[in-house]
């Protein structure tokens, strides 16, 4: 099943007054092993924009229920669903199940605005309160699964024994193995009847806890502080209000996404939802972390998901995705923007990497030579030596040769090297040859390999003896900016250009396509900063 025709306009949600675009609630877990420890969380969580908090009782270390509840729920400085999740549903209660239940209808008395309780013994606890439950609480009625992501009429089955329990809200948590697992969760938000929690569980999961607020979620969870969760793969508070722009998400809100794998490193998202925010773009823009692309775009066919950038090692495969390539990204043989055309759906493929680099290596040779800008590209006529045949390096070879540039294919793959040197008239080496490699003095070398990337930081492609031959020396790594390759070709007097600088100029170019508006530079760059 993908998300091809979800039938949902902003008609099908509430949208309260103050700004917002949706009604789905930021709920906050608590999980404190004291009482204080919790009523200090609920305060820190309604400072930082919470809604309601989720009182974990299964992690007190001692619990009086009586005693507690009572000043936790007059004492909340926000609405409370109480939760007491014993261990066979993933929470740590292991004691008595009808001491556990039983203090979930205290809560109710005391005044819970939600108890949570679990599908497997629904049924006896809505016969021990015999239908009498305080008029404001609701009933939330969940089923969670840690194995993996049901079919999606498996989902409609159970969404349906979940709602026969009497349940108020319907609550769901599966475990995404792969991202194109999250669509089912999103239909099963879109084509409910009634109130409905559902996201997926772990990394693949992340977007379907952001996209909550799209497609009409009752409720997403926010952790009160980053890493410190109450189940795998969820976000923060303050990623999902201040990076992802929670409250501003719509049923028309447009999805884009950088898809690689792996992505937590990603600068990306923090870019452009600031930019897209700073036009008002009603767009949001997500970490993808993505195993196979095709099954990618297959699930994700729905028109409002219409853009990706992509970055390693998917730059190959995204373009045997697509259903046209740009002349130029055919030339390179991969693609780092993927646009659906909103006439016909069609997925058209993009490589804007080497426009970015290219112009930075040039803008750092002019600067160098003094050089002014309206003068024929500083590259001509130099020796320019690419570590790597992927994605990045068919860009760089390519917008070298361009150039007017003596273009060298360094690759561990011997074979690799000489296929790309071959499509632009250049030489092939292996990386083993490269150390002593020195025809002339003043070449350029550009690293497009992830040795030296984050956390593998204390790595890099070419030691540092062999640098002094090079006049200037890029790499496309941005995590970190200085990385070891930079620094050392700064110590033996290379010019050093960084990959946030290819980072940066791609991304205007991809900003401008991706929304039709001029891209906010000054702003794009302060944000990286900001984030480096």
């Amino acid at each position: 099943m993908t998300l091809s025709s979800i039938p949902l306009t902003a008609a099908d949600l509430q949208i309260p007054a103050g700004g917002r675009r949706n009604s789905t609630l930021l709920c906050a877990p608590v999980m404190g092993e004291s009482v204080d420890q919790m009523l200090d969380q609920i305060r820190a969580a309604k400072e930082q924009g919470a809604d309601l908090v989720e009182v974990r009782l299964d992690f007190l270390k001692s619990f009086s229920p009586k005693q507690d509840l009572e000043i936790l729920l007059k004492q909340s400085a926000l609405p409370t669903l109480v939760t007491y999740r014993p261990k066979w549903e993933g929470g740590q209660y292991e004691g008595d199940d009808s001491q556990r239940l039983d203090a979930l209808r205290l809560a109710l008395e005391l005044g819970a605005d939600y108890v949570d309780v679990e599908l497997q013994v629904a049924q006896e606890f809505f016969s021990s309160i015999q239908g009498k439950k305080p008029e404001k609480a609701k009933i939330i009625v969940s089923s969670h699964n840690y194995q993996n992501t049901p079919s999606s009429e498996e989902l409609g089955n159970l969404v349906a024994r979940i709602q026969a329990t009497g349940a108020d809200i319907v609550k769901i948590a599966t475990t995404a193995l792969d991202i194109s697992d999250c669509p089912r969760i999103f239909e099963v938000l879109a084509h409910s009847q009634v109130p409905t929690i559902a996201i997926a569980m772990g990394e693949r999961g992340l977007i379907s806890r952001i996209l909550a607020a799209k497609f009409g979620g009752y409720l997403t969870f926010g952790a009160i502080e980053a890493g410190v969760v109450s189940a795998p793969g969820q976000p923060s508070i303050k990623d999902l209000l201040d990076l992802y722009n929670l409250r501003q998400l719509g049923p028309d809100t447009k999805v884009h996404g950088v898809i690689g794998k792996p992505i937590g490193h990603s600068k990306s998202p923090h870019l452009y939802n600031a930019a897209f925010k700073s036009v008002n773009f009603n767009g949001i823009y997500l970490p993808l972390l993505v195993d196979n692309v095709a099954n990618f775009i297959n699930a994700y066919s729905s028109p409002d998901f219409v853009g990706y950038s992509y970055t390693i090692p998917h730059k190959e495969d995204g373009l045997r995705c697509c259903d046209e390539v740009d002349p130029i990204a055919k030339a390179i043989g991969a693609i780092s923007q993927m646009i659906r055309r909103p006439t016909d759906g069609k997925m058209i493929g993009y490589n804007v990497d080497y426009l970015g680099a290219i112009a930075a290596i040039e803008e750092a040779l002019r600067a160098s030579n003094g050089a002014s800008p309206t003068t024929s590209s500083p590259l001509a006529g130099k020796l320019f030596v690419v570590i790597g045949a992927g994605g990045a390096g068919k860009a760089l070879a390519y917008g070298a040769m361009e150039k007017g540039a003596r273009v060298v294919v360094a690759n561990r793959t011997y074979e690799k090297a000489k296929e790309l040197a071959s499509k632009v008239g250049g030489q092939a080496i292996t990386l083993a040859e490269l150390e002593n490699f020195h025809p002339e003095d003043g070449m350029v070398l550009a690293n497009t390999t992830s040795v030296g990337m984050k956390p593998n930081v204390d790595l890099t492609p070419l030691p540092k003896n062999a640098l002094s031959r090079y006049c200037l020396v890029f790499d496309a790594i941005y995590t970190p900016k200085l990385t070891r390759l930079l620094r050392e070709a700064q110590e033996v007097g290379a010019i050093p250009v960084y990959g946030t600088e290819m980072f940066i100029n791609q991304a205007f170019v991809q900003f401008e396509r991706f929304t039709g508006y001029p891209a906010p530079k000054q702003l794009i760059r302060d944000t990286l900063v900001k984030n480096s």
